[in-house]
């Protein structure tokens, strides 16, 4: 690992054991949150976890209800506001460039960082949130990290917070109840060394997007909620921070931007 990426991972999340103590009892005190199956989340060693994706505020409430840190990526747009420059990656985002290259790669060599040091990523893999509540054919970045780093990929579905903001909303509802159900982890390390074959991480992920169904009871459509299927880059990946308490050099990451 060079200077450069050392300073990169310790760029990440700086912030976020503030931010985990101040928003986890303003969201508690706000919305009626229900967690289940939080015993599916491993209490140490990494993990990659994958929920639905139908609200920006997706991307804080699950971090908020795990007794561990994690780690999320994020289109790498958000560094182009003033407003999130630096408090997404302070957050503990990893930026995602979808026209792909290097930078495509520094994000899958970041996420496979925090996984190599046993820490949980958050991935999603319908590649961003879906704007008719519906759940989308999911993108094979997740499985491609699994199949790389041999961590268990864990379904999780997360109902209600559509309502709590829904889509073009700047400012979420109080007062509204959602539920984050997570699901038994998926084991690919039996698959490790087919990193590379298509058939398998379709196959993959298509058993991981059916088990969110299951956990939400969402319409599935076999299409992908992008504009367009190769709108993200073929190359890793990696989306914004997690808790404490709690997108190779190939297409590792494909399409799994944050909000």
């Amino acid at each position: 690992m060079t200077e450069g990426d050392v300073d990169d991972v310790r760029r990440y999340g700086r912030l976020y054991p503030i931010a985990r103590a101040v928003l986890t009892p303003l969201f508690r005190a706000c919305w009626r949150i229900r967690v289940e199956g939080l015993d599916h989340v491993p209490r140490q060693g990494p993990a990659i976890l994958c929920p639905n994706h139908t609200s920006v505020i997706d991307s804080f409430l699950m971090p908020s209800v795990l007794p561990r840190r994690i780690t999320f990526v994020g289109k790498s747009e958000y560094l182009d506001d003033w407003k999130t420059r630096y408090l997404f990656p302070a957050l503990g985002m990893i930026p995602i460039d979808r026209r792909g290259g290097d930078a495509s790669r520094r994000a899958l060599e970041a996420a496979t960082r925090v996984l190599e040091r046993g820490e949980l990523f958050g991935i999603y893999p319908e590649g961003t949130r879906s704007r008719d509540g519906r759940l989308h054919k999911g993108h094979t970045g997740a499985a491609r990290l699994a199949l790389r780093t041999g961590a268990p990929l864990v379904p999780v579905g997360i109902i209600g917070t559509r309502d709590i903001q829904p889509p073009g909303a700047r400012v979420p509802r109080p007062f509204a109840a959602c539920i984050i159900r997570f699901g038994r982890p998926i084991d690919v390390t039996r698959h490790r060394h087919r990193v590379d074959d298509r058939l398998l991480l379709r196959q993959i992920t298509d058993e991981l997007m059916y088990e969110v169904r299951e956990l939400t009871g969402q319409e599935y459509v076999d299409e992908y909620a992008t504009r367009r299927p190769e709108s993200l880059p073929p190359q890793p990946t990696a989306v914004v921070a997690g808790s404490d308490g709690g997108r190779g050099a190939s297409a590792a990451l494909q399409g799994s931007s944050a909000p």
